[in-house]
């Protein structure tokens, strides 16, 4: 393993170096001040597309792309500043839309089950038997509670840590005992998402129904993707240019019209914000059909800063697809 030995450098020495790579820098006081707020990695990332690069292969004959270390000519700081400004304001419409699908699938959640049982999160009868049944550690063969016990024991750890007025209601009257209607208000997205995707085929389907999407498959998939770029807005990293490690499942031929231009052949391989966002609108149309976010999104991905390195399509988007009947408010 090699040791870490590159030295400490100021502001200055930082534009110097990006400078000497390629990158143009027409008002230096601008870029420091730039610096000083967003650090040279987080900018050196939102650079990262504008790398040269070279065609290769590899010792199997495969083709492949090298990212070179200089950047591409025409490359400016100014570029990196409005992409940062962009995804700032996108990170803001991504929390505004996952708050609303979370509280209403929060709700959904509550009300389906609360049917059935006060305490049916309880109930192992109410899940898949892969959720309930106790596991083996593949390294070393030592049964491990099931995924349903490991999830009652991080919410309680959840109830141990809140400070609402109602928890704590529940806690002294209740021997801290709470009904699912009442729980899932403390629940995050990650317990709704792996409580949702254990649940029996016939409650997941109902609730997936609410949302107007056909199969517990694909919403137990978009719910984790939902989650997946929560947890990267809510941490301010970069949504420009990412490739999602966890993307939403595409839907079957004919299967939501609204959302068919995922299938099309112009698609990009790599699955960028743009399908996230995509689902997203999806499922606020049954939410709130008289919501703007949809619109509101789609405006915003018209101002993409774009250049002659960079286009929508680093979003995984076709500008022609903005003006599907998903995107009118």
């Amino acid at each position: 393993m090699v040791e870490y030995a590159k030295p400490w450098l100021s502001i200055g020495e930082q534009i110097d170096k990006l400078v000497a790579r390629g990158v143009d820098v027409p008002d230096r006081d601008a870029f420091a001040e730039l610096l000083r707020t967003i650090g040279y990695y987080r900018i050196t990332g939102y650079l990262y597309p504008f790398r040269e690069s070279e065609a290769s292969r590899d010792e199997a004959g495969r083709a492949r792309i090298r990212v070179l270390g200089h950047y591409r000519t025409g490359t400016s700081a100014n570029d990196v500043a409005r992409l940062i400004d962009f995804d700032r304001e996108l990170r803001l419409l991504v929390l505004e839309g996952v708050e609303r699908i979370e509280v209403a699938l929060r709700t959904q959640l509550g009300r389906t089950l609360g049917r059935v049982s006060a305490f049916a999160h309880e109930e192992p009868t109410l899940f898949m038997s892969t959720f309930t049944d106790p596991r083996s550690s593949p390294d070393t063969g030592e049964v491990l509670p099931s995924r349903h016990a490991e999830w009652l024991g991080r919410v309680k750890e959840r109830q141990d840590g809140s400070d609402e007025a109602f928890v704590a209601h529940f806690r002294e009257k209740y021997d801290d005992r709470m009904p699912i209607w009442a729980l899932t208000e403390i629940l995050e997205l990650g317990h709704v998402a792996r409580l949702y995707a254990g649940l029996r085929n016939d409650l997941s389907t109902e609730i997936a129904a609410a949302f107007d999407v056909p199969t517990k498959r694909l919403m137990e998939s978009w719910v984790a993707t939902v989650n997946y770029v929560r947890n990267i807005a809510a941490h301010h990293a970069r949504l420009f240019n990412r490739k999602l490690v966890t993307a939403p499942k595409r839907p079957g031929a004919g299967q939501i019209p609204l959302l068919e231009h995922l299938r099309g052949g112009d698609v990009p391989k790599d699955f960028g914000v743009y399908s996230a966002l995509a689902v997203m609108a999806f499922l606020l149309r049954a939410i709130h059909p008289e919501g703007d976010w949809a619109g509101r999104v789609a405006t915003h991905l018209r101002s993409f800063p774009e250049g002659a390195h960079l286009d929508l399509g680093s979003m995984g988007a076709r500008p022609a697809w903005l003006d599907q009947e998903l995107w009118r408010s």
